[in-house]
């Protein structure tokens, strides 16, 4: 099975991935081209932030040996990298891209229900 050995940052990522298509049809169903574009990009943006926390977490899992000092250092370098490529992405849908503003944060934050959505997934399969 595809998410056999995926950590909880994995299946969120996995989750974002598969909500981005589905989220950005909806949306241009019911309000158009527009809509679906920033909507997916939306979408996109947060996959994109959840990737970088999946590199650092596979980062930190390759290498058994680092003590928590370093461990530390790489949990706060990992958060300010998710910051900065948020403001950029966003920035670059709002002003580059000129994406409509509330589909795009819509879908920002509806891809940020899939961490909700991946962990009572996996809570209810613990429970089995």
């Amino acid at each position: 099975m595809l998410t056999g050995n995926l950590t909880g940052t994995g299946r969120v990522a996995l989750t974002q991935a598969g909500l981005a298509p589905v989220a950005a049809l909806i949306a241009w169903v019911l309000y158009g081209i527009g809509a679906g574009q920033a909507v997916f990009y939306g979408v996109l943006v947060a996959l994109a932030v959840s990737a970088v926390l999946v590199w650092r977490e596979r980062q930190s899992i390759r290498h058994p040996e680092w003590d928590q000092h370093r461990l530390i250092k790489l949990f706060i370098r990992a958060g300010v990298e998710r910051l900065v490529l948020l403001v950029g992405l966003l920035f670059a849908g709002l002003a580059v891209l000129e994406l409509a503003p509330l589909p795009l944060l819509t879908g920002l934050v509806l891809a940020q229900f899939a961490w909700l959505a991946a962990m009572i997934g996996h809570k209810d399969k613990k429970a089995r």
